[in-house]
């Protein structure tokens, strides 16, 4: 569904995201084409017991946060190693070398957004604007 300021994507459970995605990287199902998006790239993830990504990155100009919302397993950032599960939030410099693996029973699941480092100028705090309107809802 689209309107002129807004795009909606239904991706289904994380749980299938193994199965459904159709990007080029199993489980993961990147959201930036399929809304729309023109300040950031945000994908769905899904890493199956065992798994791991296999090899460090960097990126050139990108910033991630990485938002855990279930299972559990392990960040490796510049040679740190730490645990991650639902309700841990990570942020990596876009020169910091990143790998992670699930090392947990069960599937790990989490998103991952990425925009330009240094590029936020304004947050809700400066940037949003309350209307004088009243909310109403259709029954």
């Amino acid at each position: 569904m689209n309107g002129n300021n807004f795009s909606v994507v239904e991706a289904g459970s994380f749980s299938g995201l193994l199965s459904m995605s159709k990007d080029p990287i199993p489980g993961k199902y990147f959201l930036k084409d399929r809304l729309g998006l023109t300040g950031m790239e945000v994908s769905l993830n899904q890493l199956p017991e065992g798994g791991s990504i296999p090899f460090y990155h960097t990126h050139r100009e990108n910033e991630e946060l990485y938002l855990f919302i279930g299972g559990h397993g392990q960040f490796q950032v510049d040679g740190q190693i730490f645990d991650v599960k639902e309700g841990t939030t990570v942020r990596v410099s876009p020169e910091g070398e990143r790998t992670l693996r699930n090392n947990g029973t069960g599937d790990l699941f989490f998103i991952v957004i990425q925009v330009q480092a240094g590029s936020l100028r304004q947050w809700v705090g400066t940037d949003g604007v309350i209307l004088d309107k009243p909310v109403t809802w259709q029954e």
